[in-house]
């Protein structure tokens, strides 16, 4: 029998009561993904491709590198592209973690869980905020709809408790000012969860690029902005 998971519509908590309703909301159905890779102009994952973002949040600098890799792991039924993201302050590992990335038959980019530790002093912690589509109640989110429109709000992520990310589109027609360059017609989100409702982010994707840019604009001061985009691919 075919899995069918489907999205909460209903605002996850009474204290993000006044963040907007779900209002797209597809269906997970493994049958939907015919073949791994993604392809998507705002958010292609090519294997070999290296994104270096400068990190900055209370005066404090750090690195974020993500690299797509050639690994493809099934996850829900799904042969998922693996993208390894590790966070650096001051040349030491705070956070290791390997993301899972599909893309549909439609072309929407989907999150299939996250495999991620924190670190201290050269030693795991913690693995809190790890997820897996299809275990512990959690399922797939939506990381980017196939044709973004302002005022589509998705669920990016869902595991009870550990990961309610959603987004909201703001525009997508905004031009963006990273280290790495200028970019036009990228799509700007405003990202939050009701684990966390006092913070609000703003996300850009660029056409050809994927995320330059992530700003904390409430509740925090973290700013991610993209350096490099390097390929390794023949």
């Amino acid at each position: 029998m075919r899995t069918v998971f489907v999205f909460l519509v209903a605002v996850a908590s009474v204290a993000d009561a006044q963040a907007p309703a779900v209002t797209l909301a597809p269906k997970f159905e493994p049958a939907a993904f015919a073949t791994p890779g993604v392809t998507h102009p705002l958010f292609p994952l090519q294997p070999g491709t290296v994104f270096v973002y400068a990190q900055t949040e209370d005066g404090r600098r750090g690195i974020d590198s993500l690299v797509v890799t050639a690994n493809t792991e099934t996850v829900a039924g799904v042969r998922a592209v693996v993208v390894h993201d590790k966070t650096l302050r001051d040349g030491i590992v705070r956070e290791d973690t390997f993301d899972w990335y599909a893309t549909d038959t439609s072309g929407a980019v989907w999150y299939l869980g996250e495999n991620t530790r924190a670190y201290q002093a050269g030693h795991a912690v913690s693995a809190a905020g790890s997820w897996r589509a299809g275990q512990a109640r959690a399922t797939a989110g939506l990381i980017m709809p196939a044709h973004p429109r302002v005022g589509d709000v998705y669920r990016q992520e869902f595991r009870p408790g550990v990961a309610e990310d959603l987004a909201r589109v703001l525009s997508v027609d905004d031009s963006v000012s990273v280290p790495m360059g200028r970019f036009a017609h990228c799509v700007t989100t405003e990202d939050w969860s009701p684990l966390e409702p006092a913070v609000r982010e703003h996300k850009s994707y660029c056409p050809g690029v994927g995320l330059v840019r992530e700003s904390t604009v409430t509740g925090g001061t973290e700013r991610v902005e993209l350096i490099t985009r390097t390929s390794t691919a023949p």
